[in-house]
This record gives structure tokens, sequence and C-alpha cells, in this order.
């Protein structure tokens, strides 16, 4: 109704002075619907002009309206919807405005009238965000802040209370302040400080741990304010307030007490309750870090020492292995010396060598002996640095495993990870021991805990001598393979996946052992690591032609393979033709995807021009690459798309490779012409990753028509820009004039009907790079996919109008236009229509098919 005037003073008097309940709706209302509606039948023109008469126009008029009823009675000033209104005018009206009039007091006083406690702590917290900029607003905040602090004692009073949501509340307001004025309170440390511990004072009497959450943003903006050295000062003024802060989080980590003697149920069954407590935990942790920063790592692990040393010198005496005494008060400050572990320098000698003593002394309780194991799990660093400590935590740890608490068991799995990978130097002449406990506890442990023991035997081996490596790898490796080898023979006469899942989790530790192990090696000398894969590289291929419709089992075993690759590089040379054999049969045979995920390691390490690579075993690779290209095309010419997403994707991410590494071979090849019609099969797919790698690879690939092609090889010449010959131009152009206009029909039906979002940029993409190419024949190839659509999808002249302003867009060269009218376009055609139940009549794909 662009033709109403006057819209509030009709409205009020309408509804009349009986009615304020519904006037004050009306006008919360309004400026969301101007602003936010999203059934506005207006132009922008004629949108901009309304909103400025029924916002700007009436905003001084509805401060007034809303000032006057805030005064007009006692009820009115506790009345909430006269602070829900004013919430929604502060985006017209200007905070300055009204910190000036008795509204302003209005919303502090309703602060202390439950009814209008939430809507008010709403208005007041939307007023402290408009004041952010504190520059522009000084004025305003001098008025609000002697205002704000004088709500202070409501902390207490509500704490007290027992009203967790009014304490919520409150407390968001100052957390709120300090996040909107955070510049002044580094500016002026003497004249904020009050706001600081008034928050601090929020966290202290917290004690359901419901609202601290909402201050954690405002420490983080403050300690990443006050670290300047432009604010040194405000450093050193909030140092004590950031030390308490320390006490205040330690005191919040401790779980709760449970009522009676079952210490097993902290949470009387609420799993939901106990999760998010833990989430909650580490969130305190990132404030314990940012403490660390302001105050220095010293001063706040000195306090965690202290509470260690606290509890020890009043419960320790009453410890049993049955009963701790107020454990949460000692699990609390060793979960804080976790949390705190990443601040702490290697070269730190004043807290820990006190600390890691009476850690190692903790009693066997579940949850101290898991946070205490955690914590010194994060110390595996300085550990390295300080060997006359590595004994006793070893020794902690590795008592750990034979806990009959899980979670303490993986704990110590973890911990004796980042101990051989830390510590593994240190470790190196303990390899024998090491693995005589490998042994022992390997079988009792859970697959994840099995891959983290494994890691860091795996990272000692590593250490050894060169003439070591492969008697250790051997001496670790074998038991495993002979327990594969067990397992594998009892699936083989059995029914059950778990025998099969016990073969692919063992084949998990191999490829640990392969991709830590990486010996340093001459080329001309032979790498002892490669020579203990030449050994068990039958065993693999054995397994793999045993259990060819096993996925997790050959998924494993072409991990292991692309890792032997990827690993040791050139020096795995002399194995290359069994494994291109083994790849070839297997993908073949099986028709999974994970065979060419594996290939793809091969064609990128052995690609031509790589160091140490024999230009013969570089055209060997190539043919090997074409074969498994090959056999792709059969596969797809046998079974649709529909059901090879998987493949399609491993064999369209190994083209990237190709295109890159192979680019003067494959573009060449005719097999490229029926790579590109399966690539086009490829598109009809509806889920993004195969759809992502296809439309990647049309795009690397028909960029070298062009002259930027997506090429890794560059030449160092002032245009650094990679060389391509014009034959090499000619034969993509020459692809493109024979199959471009199936691609562009399958990317632009796509982006119309079935392309997911995230796909529609790479489809545009692939568009740009062919209008590049052959500008007029893509005109005209988008006309005739568009004329092919529903009839009544799209309006009359809608297409016309789209190919007329294409045309001038690829006339005047601006290629980037054409493409964001094309998006535009598919976008609101999606928004109109959806895909035909029937089908797509003439825009349907037709079936792939290869007789190579």
């Amino acid at each position: 109704m662009l033709e109403w005037e006057n819209v509030l003073g009709q409205t009020a008097s309408a509804l009349g002075n009986a009615a304020v309940d519904c006037i004050l709706e009306f006008l919360k209302i309004l400026p969301e619907e101007v602003t936010e509606g999203r059934k506005i039948n207006l132009t922008e023109e004629e949108l901009a002009t309304r909103t400025q008469e029924l916002l700007e126009q009436n905003a001084a008029q509805v401060l007034a309206m809303l000032t006057q009823f805030s005064q007009s009675s006692a009820s009115a000033a506790a009345n909430p919807r006269l602070f829900e209104c004013t919430t929604s005018w502060l985006r017209e009206i200007p905070v300055a405005d009204i910190v000036r009039t008795p509204l302003f007091d209005t919303v502090i006083n309703a602060l202390s009238i439950d009814a209008s406690f939430d809507a008010a702590v709403d208005c007041l917290c939307t007023m402290l965000r408009d004041t952010r900029e504190v520059d522009e607003s000084l004025e305003v905040i001098q008025i609000m802040y002697p205002r704000i602090l004088s709500i202070r004692p409501k902390i207490a009073e509500m704490a007290a209370s027992g009203d967790l949501n009014a304490f919520k509340g409150i407390t968001r307001v100052f957390a709120e302040a300090g996040e909107a004025w955070v510049v002044m309170i580094a500016r002026l440390p003497v004249e904020f400080r009050g706001l600081v511990e008034a928050v601090l004072e929020c966290c202290t009497r917290d004690q359901d741990r419901d609202a601290i959450a909402l201050t954690f943003l405002f420490w983080y903006e403050l300690k990443q304010i006050i670290t300047l050295e432009k604010y040194k000062p405000a450093r050193s003024t909030y140092g004590e307030i950031f030390g308490r802060l320390v006490d205040v989080m330690i005191k919040h980590l401790e779980y709760p007490t449970p009522e009676g003697p079952d210490e097993s149920d902290l949470f009387d069954g609420d799993r939901e309750q106990e999760e998010k407590f833990r989430e909650f935990r580490h969130q305190m942790g990132d404030v314990l870090k940012d403490c660390c920063e302001v105050i220095t790592v010293t001063e706040c692990l000195s306090k965690s020492v202290n509470s260690i040393r606290k509890w020890i010198s009043t419960y320790s005496s009453q410890a049993t292995d049955t009963m701790v005494p107020h454990w949460q008060e000692l699990e609390a400050p060793l979960f804080s010396m976790r949390a705190m572990g990443r601040m702490v320098s290697p070269e730190e000698n004043t807290i820990l060598p006190q600390v890691i003593p009476l850690i190692v002394q903790i009693p066997n309780h579940a949850k101290l002996r898991f946070q205490a194991i955690m914590a010194l799990a994060r110390y595996t660093d300085w550990t390295s640095q300080h060997p006359e400590f590595l004994q006793p935590q070893l020794n902690f740890v590795t008592a750990g495993f034979n806990h009959s608490s899980g979670e303490v068991v993986g704990a110590a799995a973890l911990a004796f990870k980042f101990f051989g990978t830390d510590c593994r130097i240190l470790l190196r002449s303990h390899v024998n021991e090491l693995h005589n406990f490998y042994e022992s506890v390997l079988d009792k442990l859970p697959p994840l805990s099995q891959a983290e023991i494994t890691e860091g035997a795996a990272c000692v081996v590593s250490a050894q001598d060169i003439d070591q490596i492969y008697p250790m790898f051997k001496l670790y490796c074998d038991p495993i393979i002979k327990r594969m080898m067990s397992c594998a023979n009892d699936a083989k006469n059995g029914s059950s996946d778990s025998g099969n899942l016990a073969v692919a989790d063992y084949l998990q530790l191999l490829t640990i052992f392969i991709q830590n192990i990486q010996p340093y090696v001459s080329p001309e000398e032979e790498n002892p690591a490669v020579r203990y894969c030449q050994d068990i590289l039958p065993v693999l291929s054995t397994i793999a032609d045993n259990f060819r419709n096993s996925t997790p089992i050959l998924e494993r075993i072409c991990r292991c393979w692309r890792y032997m690759v990827l690993s040791y590089r050139t020096a795995i040379t002399p194995l290359l033709p069994t494994l291109a054999t083994q790849l070839a049969s297997g993908f073949e045979n099986t028709r999974q995807g994970c065979f060419l995920w594996a290939t793809d390691s091969v064609l990128r390490e052995f690609a031509i021009g790589q160091e140490w690579v024999d230009p013969t075993t570089s055209r060997a690779v190539y043919k090997f690459f074409e074969q498994q290209a090959v056999a792709f095309l059969r596969i797809m010419n046998d079974l649709p798309p529909q059901d090879l997403p998987d493949v399609i994707e491993d064999f369209f991410r190994l083209l990237i490779d190709a295109i890159i590494y192979y680019h003067q071979q494959l573009l060449l090849s005719p097999l490229c012409q029926h790579i590109l019609s399966a690539s086009a099969s490829a598109l009809t797919l509806q889920q993004a990753p195969p759809l992502t790698a296809a439309l990647h690879f049309l795009r690397d690939f028909f960029s070298y028509g062009t002259d930027h092609p997506n090429s890794s090889n560059f030449y160092h010449d002032d245009s650094s820009q990679p060389q391509i010959s014009s034959q090499l131009q000619q034969a993509v152009e020459e692809l493109v004039g024979s199959i471009g206009e199936t691609i562009v029909q399958r990317i632009m039906t796509g982006m119309m009907f079935h392309f997911p979002r995230d796909c529609i940029q790479d489809g545009s993409g692939v568009l740009l790079t062919l209008f590049e190419i052959k500008p007029r024949e893509v005109v005209a190839w988008v006309r005739a996919t568009l004329s092919m659509l529903p009839a009544g999808s799209v309006k009359v002249g809608e297409t016309d109008r789209l190919m007329d302003a294409v045309g001038e867009k690829v006339q005047m060269g601006d290629l980037r236009k054409v493409r964001v009218l094309l998006q535009d376009f598919t976008n609101s055609y999606r928004r109109r229509n959806v895909a035909p139940r029937e089908g797509l009549g003439r825009l349907e794909a037709t079936r792939f098919r290869f007789s190579g």
C-alpha cells in the first residue's frame, strides 16, 4: 500500500489508548517486516522509498511515543512489550538518542522487575552492541558505563536467589558490555577495571556453571588486545584479575560431587549433560591458555601445582586403592595442566621439574589416572629436552595399559604414541624392550589404540641406525603379518565380517610402520625399508587376490601400497612391475576405486622430469595409466554411472594428475575422446564428490586449449607461464568441436536441475573455459540446450534476452559477465522449476559406450 501515509498516527488512533499492547506489538513488528520481509512485492526503488517513509521518518516520533509510554505508569514501565519494541527500533533509532531520554532509566530499572527482566536484558545488550565503535560512541559510553556499574550488586543478589535465568541475564549484560568496550578497557585500565572485575565476579559466583560460558569471548578479546605492546600498562593492571581467573577456572573444572556413595555415575545417568560438561571443560581450557599469554605460563602452572600440593598435603594420607577422598580437587588441576600444555616451552625449567614427580605418584583412581596420563602426554616435547624425567613417566604410562578402565587404557595408548614420536631419540636404545612390551599389549587393545601405540613404536624404529632398520622393521612387523595371515585363513573359511575387519586392522598397522619408517638413503644404495616391503609384497598380493569382495581389506591394501610409493618414492622402483601388475589386475577384477587411488601415487612420483626418475620408467608408468583408463572405460560401458560414483571420483582425480604430469601424452591420445564422453556421462550424477572431480578434470583439460593452462610446470621467464605447443591447443580445440556440445548440454542441464549447490561454481567454470576456446559455438550450444527445456518452464522471451546478453558480452570479451549471467539464469530456473517426473525429454543423457 504505497499510498498509505501517516501509518503510525492512523494506527494509534484506530486502536485507541485501550489497546496499548496492540500498538506496541505493531511497532515491534514494523521494522522487522520492512527490513527482513521475504514476500514484499516491490521494486528496489519502491522498497527503499517506503523504508524511508515508514522507518527513518518515523524514528523520532516512535522514540517520543515509547518514552511517553514508559513514564505513564508503573505498569507501563514494567511492560516487556515496551522493551521488545525498543529493541526492534534500535535498527533506526540511534542509541545516543535513547540514553538521553528517561526511557534508558526505565530499561535499567526494569532489570529489577521479574516480568520485564528478559526483555530489558535483550534491549540493553542490543544497545551495548551498537556502541562497539567506541571512538564514535564516547559520549554514549560515558552515560551508560556508570549505569551499568550501578547494577553490579545484582550479581550477588541473583546468585544468592538461585534464579539461574536471572543470573545468566545479568552475566550476559556485563559480558556484552566488556565485549563492546574492550578497546576502552585497554585504553583506560584504571577507569574500566570495575567492569572487568564485575565479569570476573560473574564467573566466580556461577556455582552451576551455566552462565560462565557467556564470558569466554570477552576474556579472549581482552587477551588479544592487552597482549599488544601498545597496551602494556593495561596488561600490568589486569594481571592480578587474570590470576584470579585462573583460580576460578580450575575450581569450575571440578567434576560434580555425587550425593551417594556411587561414584561411577556423576551425572545421574544424564549422558547428554556429561558430554556437555566434557566439552565445556575444553572451552575453559581455552580461557586458561588466554591467561597464560597475559600473566605467563609459569604463573598459571604454579597455580595448578599449588592446587595439587594442597590436595596431597590434605588428603593423600587418606587415599587407598579403592577410595580417594575429594578426588575432584586433584583431577581439576591435572586437567588444567593438560589444557595449558601447548603454551609451555620445552625450555621451561621452573615448574615442570617440580610437578612431574608429583604426577607419577597419583593414586590409582580411574579419573585421576586418566587425567594424569593425558597431562603427561601433553609434555612429551618437554620431556625430550629433559631425559632424566623420561623413565618415571614411561613406567607410569605403561602401567596404565593394565588398568581396568578402558578410558585409562586409551589414554595410555595415546600417550605412548606421543612419547614415541617426541622422544624417539631417547628411546632408540630401548627398542628391543619396547618390542616385548608392544607384543604383550597389542592384542588387548581396541583398533584405535592399536594404531596409536603402533605409531609410537614405529617412530622409535625410525630412529635406528640404517643397518638396524631392516631387522627392527622385521622384528616388529613379522608378528603382525603372522596374525594377519591367521585371521585371513579364519576369515576365508568363515562367513562373518569380523574376520575381514581384523585383517583390515592389521593391514592398517603395517601401513603405519611404512608411513613412519622413512630412512634417508642415497639413490645409489638399497633402502632397507624397501627391502622389507619387497618381502611382504607377495603376502599382500595373495590377500588381495583372495578377498576380492571385501572392500575394507582392499582399501587397506591399496593404502599400504600407496604409502610404499609416497614414503620411499624412487627407491620403490624395483617393486614397480609387481606393484603395477597387482594394481591393474586388482582393478580389473574387483572394480574398486581404491586401486585407482593407489595408481595415482605411482603416476605422480614417477612423472616425466621428476628427480632420479629414468625416462623409460616414466613412459612405462604412462602405459600403465592408459591400461587403467581402458579398464575404467570398459566398466563404464557395462554399468551406469549411478552404480559407480566412488570409482568415477577416483578415476577423475587420477586424470587430474595425469593431465598435470603427462599432458603431452594424454592430450594427443586417442583415449581422450572416450574419456570426455565418460565425463559427460558422469555429469548425470547427483552426488557432489564425483561431480566435483569430473568438473575439475574438465576445466583442467580444456584449459590446455587456452593460453593459461592449469599446469604446475612453469618456466622461469618473465611471464612465468607454461609453454603449450600449438599442436596441443589444436588437439583440444578439435575435441571441443566434436564433443563440446554434449558437455555444454550436460553442464547446463545439471546446473538447472540436479547439480548440488557446491558444484554450480565448478560447472560455470568449465563453461567459462569453453567460451574462451570457441565462443560462438558455445553460444549456439547453450541456445540449443535452452530450446530443449520442457514447454512452459521458461517465460516467453526469457531465453532470447539471456542469449542476447550473452552474445553481447562474448563480443566484448567480457567472459566473466557471461559466467554470472548463466549462473543467475540457472539459479532462477531452479527456484521456479523441478525436474519433471516423466524425465527431461530431449535433455536426457545417452548411455556411454566404449568398444576398446
